[in-house]
């Protein structure tokens, strides 16, 4: 495989929506996605609050739409996933994205509804690691994604269980179904698998990645907000990933989804193989770290500790709802109350949080 492209720039809100159509550009969207298709616009709610860093920001999606607009992409649709912490409905309004789907008539489908999203088999053409071991009754995905283009919407930020997480991982709710946690024990090759599944069914693919506003911390909520006023693009999800990661002070190939996707050919996770365009930042380090939270300790016991004999006890039955109130309860009402609501009110005096309040409603 030969170097990938990613674009990086640098940007402030005066001109945000403008620098995302220029991000376009350098990375080359036009030539990668098929204008004769549907595009499916994938933005990364990570939890219904607004919380800076964790969830695709109103610039991005708007950013997107009018990029894809300006270069003859009109047939656009949004499609939403819903998580065991993340409600779509109350994501979508209170991060202001209802607003511009309605301003830019963009219809927005969900996932975990019968009548908007048909699931069907899939038989992936190409080697699976784990995912035909985890569903043996057979791999399902949305109908509505074959053909299609799919621009993801991640933003920068680390993660628990795949240190960082981005345009690859932005995958994994919106192709398959609720029962995701039955992955989270190879969480890294399940992310390989969904590449190589998006490559055989998708038409293109792109991702751009908003880096305004930054997490480092237990993510991908819990985390401490970081300003870095950076934008990234890309038509390799596993290249997007990479500079994100070394931006965050991580090296991508020590990062396993990244240097399984490199290794199989995939996407390029190697630095050195992938051409910033746009902002030279290969020197800047961030610093950032992951680090544990109440939900990270209970799951790394029964994922990745001995205990992880029982997980068809515990995630394969009905206990698994024990767990998925326990998240809920302390992600919305131990640590945002006590913690998460005071960094948000915080980022509200930035110029990013004041863009948030006054542009979008």
């Amino acid at each position: 495989m030969g170097k990938a492209k990613v674009a990086v720039l640098k940007t402030e809100p005066a001109r945000v929506l403008e620098d995302y159509g220029r991000l376009a550009e350098l990375a080359g969207l036009a030539q990668v996605l098929d204008s004769s298709s549907q595009t499916i616009i994938k933005d990364n709610l990570s939890w219904h609050f607004p919380f800076p860093g964790a969830n695709t920001t109103p610039w991005q999606l708007e950013g997107t739409i009018k990029a894809l607009k300006e270069r003859g992409f009109d047939d656009l649709v949004a499609v939403q996933n819903d998580t065991v912490v993340t409600n779509a409905f109350k994501g979508e309004r209170l991060n202001k994205y209802v607003s511009i789907f309605s301003r830019y008539e963009i219809p927005v489908l969900y996932n975990f509804r019968k009548e908007d999203i048909n699931w069907i088999d899939y038989r992936p053409k190409g080697r699976m690691l784990v995912l035909d071991k985890i569903y043996p009754e057979g791999i399902r995905i949305p109908e509505e994604f074959q053909g299609k283009n799919v621009v993801h919407l991640p933003t920068c930020k680390t993660h628990i269980y795949t240190i960082t997480t981005g345009a690859m991982k932005n995958a994994f709710g919106g192709l398959l179904n609720r029962k995701r946690h039955y992955t989270h024990s190879v969480i890294h090759e399940t992310l390989v698998d969904l590449l190589r599944i998006q490559k055989e069914i998708h038409s293109g693919i792109f991702a751009f990645t908003d880096g305004t506003t930054c997490g480092s911390g237990p993510g991908p909520r819990t985390m401490t907000p970081v300003k870095a006023d950076l934008i990234l693009a890309s038509a390799d999800c596993t290249a997007i990933d990479a500079v994100a990661s070394r931006l965050m002070g991580f090296d991508p190939l020590a990062i396993d989804y990244i240097r399984i996707a490199h290794e199989q050919g995939l996407g390029v996770g190697d630095p050195r193989e992938i051409e910033l365009v746009g902002e030279d930042v290969s020197n800047l380090d961030l610093n950032f770290t992951v680090g544990h939270n109440m939900a990270s300790l209970v799951g790394d016991l029964f994922w990745f500790s001995p205990l992880k004999i029982f997980q068809w006890l515990f995630f394969h039955t009905p206990l698994v709802y024990l767990f998925i109130f326990g998240s809920a309860f302390y992600h919305d009402y131990l640590w945002y109350p006590t913690k998460g609501k005071r960094l948000v009110n915080k980022w509200r005096e930035t110029e990013w949080g004041r863009l948030f309040d006054s542009n979008y409603t």
